[in-house]
Formats: structure tokens, C-alpha cells, sequence
């Protein structure tokens, strides 16, 4: 089932499924803080070097199956497969928009 995600989320997961991290760096603000696997990484260089580094390490798909406001975060929970250990697991992504880009990313399971 296909979930309307809001147009800057959409395009993050595009550009992460099309494994582009230059791409995917340009969504975030340049003071924009990912929490990934108990890493944080701040600013679009190290959002760049963190997603060219997971998408060299494993090969994956993401496939959103819902939507949730909290708060100010717009949590998208996906169905994650690949050669990673753990897989297939569902995880949160977490995110805090500010205008077009993400301001925030938080992933957890």
C-alpha cells in the first residue's frame, strides 16, 4: 500500500533508494542532526559521509508503509530489507521539517 508522504520526505527516501547521498544531503539543512544506529551526525557534510557509508556497507530497500504526526515530527515507519544483521526489520524515521528540508532525522527501530 502506498503512503502520501510529504514532497521533502518523498524525496529523501528517492534519493536514498537511488543510493545518492550527494542528493540526499541537499534535503537537509545545513545544520540538520541525523541519530542513526547510536551515531549522531550534524551538518550535510557528515549527513553526506554517513549515507554514502551505509549504502557502501549494505544493500537495502525501504518501503514506507505509514504516516504519523508527533508532535512536531513526522514519523514514517518503513519495512527494511537487505544484508544487514537484523534484516528484515520495520523502522521509525523521525523527522523535523523546517520549510522544504529536514531539519532532523531520527531512526530507531
Amino acid at each position: 500500500m502506498a503512503v502520501e508522504l510529504p514532497k521533502t520526505v518523498a524525496a529523501y527516501f528517492a534519493a536514498d533508494r537511488e543510493q545518492a547521498a550527494d542528493a540526499l544531503s541537499r534535503y537537509f539543512t545545513d545544520d540538520a542532526v541525523v541519530r542513526d544506529e547510536g551515531s549522531t551526525y550534524t551538518g550535510r557534510s557528515a549527513i553526506r559521509q554517513w549515507k554514502a557509508g551505509a549504502s557502501q556497507k549494505y544493500t537495502y530497500t525501504v518501503e514506507p508503509f505509514s504516516i504519523a504526526r508527533e508532535g512536531d515530527r513526522t514519523v514514517v515507519t518503513s519495512h527494511v530489507v537487505g544484508d544487514f544483521p537484523g534484516s528484515p526489520v520495520d523502522l521509525r524515521y523521525a523527522f523535523v521539517l523546517e520549510g522544504e528540508k529536514i531539519a532532523a532525522l531520527e531512526i530507531t527501530p
